[in-house]
């Protein structure tokens, strides 16, 4: 789960990271009232979205008075605010966070994550701070620093301390650095991130340090014993199926090809994602149903799919806790209720698989059925291609 910039400043700030005084607002006239009840002087308009990259699609603008405040805030709300992260299409803003300024020395890149490979956190630092840190990595990569964190003993003061050095601070910058640094593990830990970064981080030029950007992502698994995090979750900012699909606990993600794919296990899915691209058509969708789906679950999987826009939906399960006349049953139900006017390709295997296929068969419906996995892939490519 994703959360605001504003949102994660004020969750760092409870960890002793600083950040500079700001308010969000979502009108005009809020974000009028939150700069004058603010230090005046310079400001900072930032419009809200799930997205990097802000600054370049217009949606970062400097303020030097109230009314350059008004006119940024009118110019922002409401606008399609395009970046590399939402695509084309861009994300409607109807948030603003109000911030002041800071004038700055240098910009830094600060970050956590995790190594799945080595099971520990990966500290990663850089004095490139305020462009994408995927472009440092490709051009620069030894400007980047990284420590990893041992889970049972945590960032240790040493590790800060380095690090900061190696940013290029010292004496009493550098006590702060470390100490923001311990903060942001600490964080990390006790909300169950995924992702906790700031960038950029910067340098005043009286060695103040300010996080002046934060995104925080969090493990989904671990919300439920964090009640205070889940209530941040901003619906509008996420995809509307991919919403519909987590209330009836489906995996699904939605991509950018035309084949609808509907699945039981995560493993298969992939495969058939794979299987669809090797026979020269883009997936639709991920969308697993999981191994102990219901007649009603199955039918909502297959209705989003349908409300996906695709060109062909392929069916492809194994049977195994999940019985293959359940999926049939869903399917025939949840086709006649949309009234399915798209291809379908189904291949069904294992656990009552020839009660599955009768179902379809005896159905009335124009279902396509396949002997396997890449038979089914070839019929929903044909199907496509026309």
């Amino acid at each position: 789960m994703n959360i605001h910039e504003y949102q994660g400043k004020q969750l760092l700030k409870r960890y002793g990271v600083p950040v500079r005084p700001g308010k969000v607002a979502f009108t005009v006239d809020e974000a009028v009232t939150a700069a004058e009840s603010m230090e005046a002087g310079l400001y900072v308009v930032k419009a809200q979205i799930h997205a990097g990259g802000r600054g370049k699609g217009g949606g970062v603008k400097l303020a030097r008075s109230i009314d350059e405040v008004r006119t940024h805030a009118s110019n922002i709300l409401g606008m399609q605010l395009v970046t590399h992260q939402t695509g084309p299409q861009g994300q409607k803003v109807q948030r603003i966070y109000i911030e002041n300024g800071v004038d700055i020395a240098r910009e830094l890149y600060v970050g956590m994550t995790l190594d799945r490979e080595r099971s520990q956190v990966a500290l990663m630092a850089s004095t490139e701070g305020g462009v994408d840190i995927e472009e440092v990595a490709e051009h620069s990569p030894e400007k980047i620093f990284k420590e990893w964190i041992d889970p049972g003993v945590g960032l240790t003061g040493f590790q800060a301390t380095r690090v900061a050095y190696k940013l290029g601070f010292s004496g009493r910058t550098a006590r702060a650095v470390s100490k923001l640094l311990g903060g942001l593990y600490t964080c990390f830990i006790d909300n169950d991130c995924s992702i906790v970064e700031i960038n950029p981080f910067v340098e005043t030029p009286t060695g103040e340090v300010y996080a002046l950007d934060a995104k925080i992502n969090f493990d989904d698994n671990a919300l439920y014993r964090h009640k205070d995090i889940f209530e941040l979750r901003d619906i509008d900012e996420e995809d509307p199926l991919e919403v519909r699909a987590k209330a009836f606990d489906l995996s699904y993600v939605k991509l950018d090809g035309n084949v609808g794919c509907m699945v039981n296990g995560a493993g298969l899915a992939m495969a058939t994602m794979d299987i669809l691209k090797h026979v020269g058509v883009e997936p639709a969708n991920f969308l697993d149903v999981g191994g102990g789906a219901t007649e009603d679950k199955v039918t909502e999987a297959f209705k989003i799919l349908v409300d996906d826009g695709v060109d062909a939906i392929f069916v492809n399960i194994f049977g195994g806790i999940m019985k293959c006349d359940v999926i049939a049953n869903g399917v025939v139900a949840a086709a006649k209720a949309v009234g399915l006017n798209v291809p379908l390709i189904v291949r069904l295997e294992g656990t009552n698989v020839e009660l599955g296929k009768k179902i379809l068969a005896e159905s009335g419906l124009t279902i396509t059925s396949a002997d396997s996995m890449l038979d089914g892939a070839q019929k929903a490519a044909t199907a496509v291609r026309g």
